[in-house]
């Protein structure tokens, strides 16, 4: 089949506006929230890093959604061609392989992380936690991370589920599952709260994380709030997966009858929506077992199988904690292998079953060196950076995603890129929110320097160390 072919067939659309809004989020909603949203809040002192969070949400990933959607929507094509599309110059051609490049290097470790998680499914339904010490509970991450075969198993598993869903299509396979998977998330959600804020001694975990308490917050003197403000600004940022197109493709299978500030409103709520709850279920477990919240990366996989393992139907509820966990990590990998499969599609001119044949193989290959990074290869890391995994993490969120989040932003403003009235034209058609046209101050100047700020900021504790001066 030739490129022409492709390209020109009728693009596929959403079959529903509630199918977009629940794919997008489910994009966005990932480890992000559920793993790394919870133990940062507990490092960071509960509440009041919360509204600090809120804040550089609205004022620094919501603008830059807005952008990702409407460059998609404007022109009708994946990244492979948006850019060309709306600056036929192609002075901006480049730029299509930075969305391409950065989802394959999100996928090198995010299918073995959400491995771990379907792994803690098997791991809590079947009882191997019963009566382990945290020692113990400890000890049975430790032997996972150690034994190449289990992880490289589940990895597959995962990169196996994604790719059965994304070869049905997207209504058939993308939107239809994607969506019932979100509802049950929500549903399991809803039980696990009502489960944690029921517990004994809830209360205290619920006040610490709902109760804004600066003075914790500023306890390290200015030095202390700068990484506190450092790390809500990163959160803010990364947790909706903005720079590398994985949003752009969502863009480009909606139709015009709504404004896209309006669904970036929504789908940023219920990504934070997510990310809170979370947080519900967490903390009052914690504190109602008198357990630490501020255990970093532990926390979900060392620390709450224990919390469970003294509650009663604490099996049961583990395993919950895991199918909702495992959810949210999956529909991220769907998202992001229906971005590569469609790249593919468009770039060369394949159908989607060629698409998906050379995903699976490309992904499969680059995701080994992650799965074997915590014991085959161990002994390969990076100074200040760390194993596999870390690196290909670092590269990822504290190189592409601001970075691309950043061109996109020169992209839509520029008369060099698509220009700032054609970016706003596509942003305000249809029903709903209008973006606001005084924000263009904001964007030329004030996001810029806070992207600047989360990018140096991510290399100066790595340059201090790599120089000596740490």
């Amino acid at each position: 089949m030739t490129g022409k072919t492709t390209t020109d067939a009728p693009r596929e659309h959403f079959a529903s506006r509630l199918g977009f809004i629940l794919i997008s989020a489910g994009c966005a909603i990932g480890l992000g929230n559920v793993w790394r949203f919870p133990y940062i809040t507990g490092e960071y002192g509960g509440a009041a890093f919360i509204l600090l969070y809120l804040v550089f949400l609205v004022v620094l990933g919501l603008p830059v959604m807005v952008m990702e959607f409407a460059v998609g929507r404007g022109s009708q094509k994946t990244s492979a061609l948006a850019f060309d599309t709306l600056q036929p110059s192609r002075r901006w051609h480049w730029f299509s392989w930075w969305g391409y490049v950065g989802c394959l290097l999100l996928m090198m470790f995010y299918t073995t992380v959400c491995g771990w998680m379907l792994a803690y499914v098997a791991k809590m339904a079947t009882g191997t936690f019963a009566g382990l010490d945290a020692a113990g509970v400890g000890g049975v991450f430790s032997s996972m991370l150690a034994n190449p075969v289990e992880l490289v198993g589940w990895m597959l598993a995962v990169i196996v589920i994604g790719l059965i869903v994304c070869s049905l299509g997207l209504q058939k396979g993308v939107e239809r599952i994607t969506k019932v998977m979100m509802l049950a998330l929500l549903g399991v959600m809803a039980l696990l709260v009502v489960r944690s804020v029921t517990l004994p001694g809830a209360a205290e975990g619920l006040a610490f994380y709902l109760i804004p308490d600066f003075g914790r917050m500023l306890s390290g003197g200015l030095a202390g709030f700068g990484e506190v403000v450092y790390a809500a600004m990163g959160q803010a940022f990364f947790t909706l997966s903005l720079g590398i197109s994985a949003m752009e493709v969502f863009g480009s299978r909606i139709g015009p009858e709504r404004s896209l500030t309006g669904e970036a409103i929504r789908i940023c709520a219920l990504d934070t929506a997510v990310a809170i709850v979370a947080g519900l279920i967490i903390f009052p477990a914690c504190f109602a077992f008198a357990v630490a919240p501020d255990q970093g990366p532990a926390l979900v996989f060392v620390t709450l199988p224990n919390v469970f393992n003294q509650m009663p139907l604490g099996q049961l509820w583990g395993a919950l904690f895991f199918v909702f966990m495992s959810f949210a990590a999956l529909s991220t990998i769907i998202a992001v292998f229906e971005n590569l499969i469609s790249f593919t599609m468009e770039k060369w001119g394949l159908t989607r079953k060629q698409a998906l044949a050379r995903t699976a193989a490309l992904v499969t290959v680059l995701s080994l060196p992650c799965a074997l990074g915590f014991n085959v290869l161990s002994g390969v890391t990076v100074p200040g950076i760390g194993d596999i995994q870390s690196v290909e993490d670092f590269i990822v969120s504290n190189n592409l995603l601001p970075l691309g989040s950043l061109l996109y932003v020169v992209f839509c403003l520029s008369r060099g890129g698509w220009g700032w009235e054609n970016f706003l034209a596509e942003a305000d058609k249809g029903q709903g929110a209008r973006f606001p046209r005084w924000a263009r101050g904001w964007l030329t100047f004030g996001l810029p320097a806070l992207i600047a700020v989360i990018f140096v900021m991510g290399y100066v504790p790595k340059i201090m160390l790599w120089t000596g001066m740490a």
